[in-house]
């Protein structure tokens, strides 16, 4: 749509050259024909960088947009955001399209449903009551065993196995509060990318990103009952136990191992080689590699055996 159009729907003043507008995206990827927002000082270096069309912003950090993007003002950035979200999602089903193509090989089982314009590689099994959303790409020789949802636009590598029950693609949590309490929805409108040689365990979920992709690496193995937030990249070789949660935006370098029960806030980065051992909490980033952490606040794991061992005595 056209940017004077979006400000009418967020009743956002608008005096400046008009342009076309085809999504929302982060500071950091936005290209110029898309609208991005800035709320949180700490971003304030991808603002000075950024090459979006326009930015939400408020008056306050106005001096700070770059001369080529379109300052749009408002009170509540975020919360415009949201409402903006609406406008640039996809539909929930499409209804026009071509009927999936199925390659040399492969197998669907009854009762599985194939959404439009969705790809299926060779030798690949599609196990019944499975749900393969529209505009879904699955690469060759891959198991979707029974019960399994991926949502529209996700796209899946080869030799990858998903396990019953496991949903790739949900919505992110992803919401914006207003100063009377009420959470707004951010429509989550980008997707999932799943590599080739990756496992995902029963019950597992996936979310798509608000913007872009959430991104599963080649030979990343993921146990059952975990839990990827939006936004988040786990790199090559990752391994992740059951029980585990990442929140939206987390970043696991390769290697990395996350113990049974372990989680991680959003918004950081685990270095290369990390193991965080069962139910450790992890909330800063971690820049050294190859190093074994665990508890909650974190430690360094043989600082905590040390403190077990003290606590144990005391208690003798």
């Amino acid at each position: 749509m056209l940017l004077s159009q979006l400000c009418k729907k967020l009743d956002i003043e608008f005096l400046q050259n008009d342009k076309q507008i085809v999504g929302l995206n982060t500071l950091q990827d936005a290209t110029d024909d898309q609208v991005s927002f800035f709320q949180n000082k700490k971003y304030k270096d991808e603002l000075e960088k950024t090459v979006a069309a326009a930015v939400l912003i408020s008056k306050e950090y106005i001096d700070l947009v770059p001369s080529h993007t379109i300052a749009l003002v408002c009170e509540e950035p975020y919360i415009k955001l949201a409402y903006a979200s609406k406008y640039f999602a996809p539909k929930v089903i499409e209804t026009d399209g071509n009927t999936a193509v199925v390659g040399k090989n492969s197998v669907v089982q009854n009762n599985a449903f194939l959404g439009k314009n969705t790809t299926i590689g060779s030798n690949t099994i599609i196990m019944a009551n499975s749900t393969i959303g529209d505009n879904v790409k699955i690469g060759n020789s891959c198991i979707i065993y029974p019960n399994v949802t991926v949502y529209r636009d996700c796209i899946i590598g080869d030799n990858t196995i998903i396990h019953s029950g496991a949903v790739i693609g949900s919505d992110g949590f992803g919401f914006a509060t207003d100063k009377a309490g009420n959470h707004i929805k951010i429509y989550q409108n980008g997707n999932v990318i799943i590599g080739d040689d990756v496992e995902i365990g029963a019950n597992t979920t996936i979310d798509r990103a608000a913007f872009t992709s959430t991104i599963i690496e080649d030979k990343v193995h993921i146990d059952n009952l975990v839990q990827i937030g939006h936004n988040c990249v786990i790199k090559k070789g990752s391994v992740i136990a059951a029980q585990a949660g990442l929140a939206g935006s987390c970043n696991l370098e390769q290697y990395v191992v996350m113990g049974a029960q372990s989680g991680s806030v959003g918004h950081i980065t685990i270095a290369p080689f990390t193991t965080i051992s069962a139910r450790g909490g992890v909330t800063k980033t971690i820049t050294t590699p190859k190093k074994q952490w665990a508890g909650f606040p974190l430690m360094e794991h043989r600082t905590w055996l040390r403190l077990q061992g003290k606590i144990q005595k005391l208690l003798s």
